[in-house]
């Protein structure tokens, strides 16, 4: 079964740091773009990073440049996001995302350009 599992998620205090994983079984995603979301209660999914096969010059939202760090472990098909200097608003369920019917060197953004989902894993940043 071809599937995304994410990991390391938790509560931590503002200003800390959480390093999520997203694991690929079933098929290889090195060949993909893959990507960051993120959905907070009573908000739409929301784009947070992403990185295409190349590794090439990832892109984040404006949200969290310079403190989130996307990556990605092709010899281990999993998928990195490292989130350092955490703020309140970081406080989301964040999911795991890979294209296979899009183009492997193009940063999507768009929730709906990506056909593979991990079931997320929930982020609380207290203040």
């Amino acid at each position: 079964q071809e599937q995304l599992v994410e990991s390391g998620g938790g509560l931590v205090q503002a200003g800390g740091s959480l390093r999520l994983s997203c694991a690929a079984s079933g098929r290889t995603f090195s060949g993909y773009t893959m990507a960051w979301f993120r959905q907070a209660p009573g908000k739409e999914r929301q784009f947070v990073a992403v990185i295409t096969r190349t590794y090439v010059r990832p892109v984040y939202a404006d949200s969290v440049q310079g403190r989130f760090t996307i990556s990605r472990d092709n010899a281990k098909n999993t998928l990195y996001l490292q989130m350092n200097s955490l703020k309140p608003e970081d406080t989301a369920v964040y999911y795991c995302a890979a294209t296979t019917i899009g183009s492997p060197n193009v940063h999507y953004t768009g929730p709906d350009q990506y056909n593979y989902w991990g079931q997320g894993t929930q982020v609380t940043v207290s203040s």
